[in-house]
This record gives structure tokens, sequence and C-alpha cells, in this order.
């Protein structure tokens, strides 16, 4: 382990953690230390990510936090803190978007983007902030995309939302940095997950994808965006904040 990366002693949590990037991120900080409020849609279905927390000598709780539901989800981190002692780290990972030409984008999928990615990520981060001032700060890392450095064609507005989370990032770390609070992102490419996985299956798609990869020439996996998030929420990181960090194979530095 790299010096300061530890998280003994700290509380995070982690929204949409059952799958993907979220679960792989919660499974990186319980084994770097942390007990984990494992935030999820659906509360009965966490697919292990309690059990294998637990099996690495860490506590977690269950909480059901749809990210779209602000008193919910409010509710469900107040419940992390009563049963694990406090809050450290907030990791806003929960996430996506709707596929449609910028013509034919309803404002109701408009507003549904907004409100997953975005609007969740700003009150959470506020919710978690009002009680990190109270014990002299914590770590937020928002996960944001390369969406939001580069345009995708039939992404608008998800490509939108990202953009907006990644300064939404920089506007909370210059005025939450007094209070001892560091806010930060990573903006991965396509990793293999359940939710890439159908476009990814698709053999053109893939080629495409990989193609404009274009250092690595690969897809990443959800471990290549989780040691990241730890390494960001830990004191190892204490003199980064606002900062985003690119997660691309070289995509964004073609």
């Amino acid at each position: 382990m790299i010096a300061g990366t530890s998280l003994e002693g700290t509380v995070a949590v982690v929204t949409g953690a059952a799958r993907g990037i979220g679960r792989a991120v919660a499974l990186e900080l319980a084994a770097a230390g942390a007990d984990v409020g494992v935030g999820l849609r659906d509360i009965g279905a966490d697919n292990g990510v309690v059990a294998q927390i637990e099996a690495l000598g860490r506590r977690a709780v269950a909480l059901q936090l749809d990210v779209t539901d602000l008193a919910a989800s409010r509710a469900a981190i107040d419940r992390a803190i009563a049963e694990l002692g406090g809050l450290d780290i907030l990791v806003n990972n929960a996430g996506g978007g709707i596929m449609g030409d910028a013509l034919d984008v309803t404002e109701e999928d408009f507003d549904a983007v907004w409100a997953l990615n975005t609007r969740s990520t700003f009150f959470l981060s506020q919710h978690a902030a009002k009680h990190m001032r109270t014990v002299g700060g914590g770590a937020i890392v928002n996960v944001a995309s390369q969406a939001g450095l580069v345009a995708l064609p039939g992404e608008s507005s998800y490509c939108t939302s990202k953009a907006a989370v990644i300064h939404l990032t920089r506007c909370l770390a210059v005025e939450w940095g007094p209070l001892g609070i560091r806010v930060n992102a990573v903006a991965p490419t396509f990793i293999e997950t359940d939710g890439t996985e159908p476009a990814l299956a698709d053999p053109a798609f893939r080629a495409d994808t990989v193609e404009r990869i274009a250092a690595l020439h690969r897809i990443g996996i959800p471990t290549e965006v989780s040691g990241a998030v730890a390494f960001l929420a830990s004191p190892a990181a204490s003199m980064i904040t606002g900062h985003t960090m690119v997660i691309d194979g070289g995509w964004t530095a073609r």
C-alpha cells in the first residue's frame, strides 16, 4: 500500500454500489480500511457487496439510496452516520444517460439525466458537507466521465450533465476548502460493466471505441477507476482538490 493511502478508521458512503464502478469502489475503500455505507437503488439487491465488505473485516450497511429521491437519499446518509459512527468520504457514483440525437431529446429525458447525474451530486454533496464541516473535514469524490470533456454523438444530455459535474467539483472544492473538505472527480472512459455491455457487444461500436482510446487501445475495467477514487479519498491526496482525474487510456489526449 502506498504511504498515506490507508483509510483505516474512516466511514464512506458510495452511491450506486451494487454493480460496476460503484461496487469496485465500495470494495476498494473497504480493503483500504473504511467502513462502508452501500448505496443501493434497490436495497434488496446488493449483489453480495455487503457480505464481501464484511469478509474484509469492515462494517457495512445497506442503504436504500435512489439518488433521484433526495429526501430518501439524505435519510440514507443520516442512517450511515448513525450506524457507522460518522462520515468521512462520499463517492457520488450513481449515474446514467439516455441516448438520442440532440434534435430529439425531450424535456423529460433531459431533466431525468440532469436529476440523476448532476442535481444528485450537488445536493448529496451539500448534505454530506454539512456533517463533514462539524468534524473538521472530509473527502468527496464525484464520478464524472470523459463525456464531460469531449463530445459523444447521441449523448448530448449526458455530456452536458457530466461537464456540469466536473465544474461543480471545482466550485465546491474552492468554497469548502476552508472547511477541510476536499472535492475531486474521476472521468473514466468506457469501462466493462453491466451498463456498457449492450453497447460494447456491438463489434463495430467496440472496435471504434477501442480505436478512440488512443494510447492503450482497450476498454477499462472497474478496478482501474476504483483505485483512483480510493487515492483521491485518502490522506495521500491531502493537497489535491478541485481536480478531475481523467482515466481514459489516452482518448482525450488525441
